[in-house]
């Protein structure tokens, strides 16, 4: 985990080039993502909780933070956030669910 908070730099770094060089993919996958989130019926905090559980199931740590932060700033609770955390234990593995807390945990202490 410890390796992952390193390398925040190098993730941006590599966003930084694929936006950079590959702009329209960059924008068209922007705009997909914007509606599909928004033209539901799923309200933002349910939306973000959803994605938060994904990218821990997913294990993909960067879009968990990035979700994390989206979600607090959409009006959901360290509580709420999770929660769907650990809803991902009995589907997708107890080990997920320890290393989503870590995260989550992580970014709490940053946010303050």
């Amino acid at each position: 985990m410890k390796d992952y908070f390193d390398n925040m730099d190098v993730i941006e770094e590599n966003l930084k080039y694929f936006t950079t060089n590959h702009e329209e993919v960059y924008k068209a996958y922007e705009r997909y993502g914007k509606l599909v989130h928004e033209s539901g019926p799923l309200d933002q905090k349910i939306c973000w909780l959803i994605k938060i559980a994904l990218s821990t199931a997913s294990q993909y740590p960067f879009a968990l933070r990035t979700h994390i932060l989206k979600a607090l700033k959409s009006g959901c609770s360290k509580e709420e956030i999770e929660h769907a955390i650990m809803l991902v234990a009995p589907t997708a593995g107890f080990p997920k669910t320890m290393e989503g807390i870590l995260i989550l945990r992580k970014v709490m202490e940053e946010v303050g």
